[in-house]
């Protein structure tokens, strides 16, 4: 074997593996020392989704169906099992009304839902979806519910 292709081999090996009589490549360490990135928190964009999304009150298909992707590749993005690509944070960012930043962890996010239990968020959900009239009349009974409970 000729010296330079026992040398590619050597290092091959040492930064690779082989899959079915193929050289896989492994990826490199990155050699730059960058500085550190301040983040609001210590958890992943798929970590911030997830949390995002049980706080607007919607299920994994529902936010799924929104960006036009499948539920198991939503649930892949939350468990940091896929890589998501630049447009998908756009289209999932947008879908949950949120800036890019927010999910990237640049900015805090504003919790409007924080302390809100997930079947008030669902049933507000239901209420935002009746005809004008309908919200007016349960609002009407809901105020006068609580008016009747503080006494």
């Amino acid at each position: 074997m000729p010296l330079l292709v026992m040398m590619l081999y050597v290092t091959a090996i040492k930064t690779s593996f082989f899959c079915n009589d193929k050289i896989i490549l492994m990826p490199r360490k990155f050699k730059y020392n960058l500085p550190e990135i301040d983040l609001q928190d210590d958890k992943t964009v798929g970590q911030r989704i997830a949390e995002i999304r049980k706080q607007r009150g919607l299920t994994q298909q529902d936010l799924a169906e929104k960006i036009g992707i499948s539920r198991v590749t939503l649930a892949d993005y939350e468990r940091g099992r896929s890589r998501i690509y630049d447009e998908m944070i756009i289209r999932i960012a947008m879908a949950l009304n949120i800036t890019t930043d927010q999910l990237l962890g640049f900015e805090k996010n504003i919790e409007f839902f924080e302390n809100i239990n997930l079947k008030y968020t669902k049933r507000i959900k239901e209420i935002e979806n009746l005809p004008e009239y309908s919200r007016k009349n349960i609002l009407k009974t809901l105020d006068d519910l609580i008016k009747a409970n503080k006494k």
